[in-house]
């Protein structure tokens, strides 16, 4: 079997795409930055309500975001919009709640309706794509999406940093949380990615920005001693406190939430092990968590993610594995499995 694989990073701006080819030195691989399936379903909804049609949204539930905002503007245009139950998962984990915005639930589309496909990955896209440039087509995927997991008891917001507080006091080595085989059912979003890719290796963006960074050439040598990495993204900013392959701590906020001077003064805290969750959570982020074994120190802050400009000012070391900022997470899905 070819080693050759295709790593794809789901954020909700871009997805990063990296076709990883054994014996290929990793800045030759070849690569793609495109606009993330969430933005192009957005589009396509938009064009729908632009030529004043009906949609219908079939396929998987997937990333939400843009298509979430361009389905509440079609709906407030008094356009109606049907979807198939899966695939209207997207948009609230209680079906009930989607019906409430004013989508119909049907299982096929309304002859009149714009048909949508949704799912996370598209691989007739990539396929084409590839094939444009003479690349062979790799049978093994690497995905990560952002998942915060299902509840019927309380909100994604807090159940997704159960998880990840529930992770660090387990021990927090990041490779398990990249899913080869049975995905936790907790997990809904990796799980449909796994029905549109079975066999993939599937993890959250999170755990691979985390990998990624951990993979830079230049932070390696700090590792034993402990570092920080930031990863500031579209929608989310995570911080871990990492020494050797061991997470001893995690830190989640909404990017657009925080300001430079916020960022700087939670990382502060968060660095001196006095952090609380309850402050984080109330300032609106997801909270923080640390092992009693997490002590004061984290010096070597490094900072990757498509908003980390937004730090600049704070003098963090930039990693970017391999070259590349944009694929740190596809590079870290790569280390998730020891390819790199």
């Amino acid at each position: 079997m070819s080693n050759n694989l295709i790593a794809v990073d789901v954020g909700s701006g871009t997805q990063d795409i990296l076709l990883y080819q054994s014996g290929v030195a990793l800045e030759n691989c070849p690569k793609f930055i495109v606009p993330s399936r969430t933005q192009f379903v957005a589009a396509q909804i938009r064009k729908a309500s632009l030529n004043g049609r009906e949609i219908f949204l079939h396929g998987y539930m997937m990333g939400g975001g843009a298509c979430t905002q361009a389905l509440k503007e079609h709906l407030a245009l008094g356009l109606k919009a049907y979807a198939a139950p899966q695939a209207a998962l997207t948009f609230n984990d209680n079906l009930e709640k989607v019906k409430s915005m004013g989508v119909e639930l049907c299982p096929e589309a309304p002859n009149a309706a714009a048909s949508i496909w949704m799912g996370d990955i598209d691989i007739l896209a990539l396929k084409q794509a590839m094939g444009a440039f003479g690349l062979d087509y790799p049978q093994n995927w690497a995905v990560a999406v952002q998942d915060h997991g299902f509840s019927r008891t309380e909100s994604n917001r807090t159940l997704r940093f159960q998880l990840w507080k529930d992770f660090v006091l387990q021990g927090g080595d990041l490779r398990t949380l990249v899913f080869k085989e049975e995905i936790p059912e907790v997990y809904t979003r990796m799980r449909a990615v796994r029905e549109i890719l079975p066999g993939a290796a599937i993890t959250d963006t999170g755990t691979a920005a985390l990998l990624g960074i951990m993979a830079d050439p230049l932070v390696k040598p700090y590792l034993e001693r402990g570092i920080l990495a930031v990863n500031i993204g579209n929608s989310h900013t995570l911080a871990a406190a990492i020494r050797g392959e061991r997470v001893y701590g995690i830190f989640e906020h909404h990017t657009s939430m925080l300001t430079l001077e916020t960022l700087a003064a939670f990382i502060k805290r968060f660095q001196a092990g006095e952090l609380t969750n309850e402050e984080v959570f109330r300032h609106g982020g997801h909270g923080a968590a640390g092992h009693p074994d997490m002590k004061a120190g984290w010096e070597f802050v490094a900072v990757t993610g498509p908003k980390r400009s937004m730090a600049k000012s704070l003098n963090w070391y930039e990693a970017a594995p391999y070259g590349d900022m944009m694929l740190t997470g596809c590079f870290g899905l790569l280390a998730g499995q020891k390819i790199i």
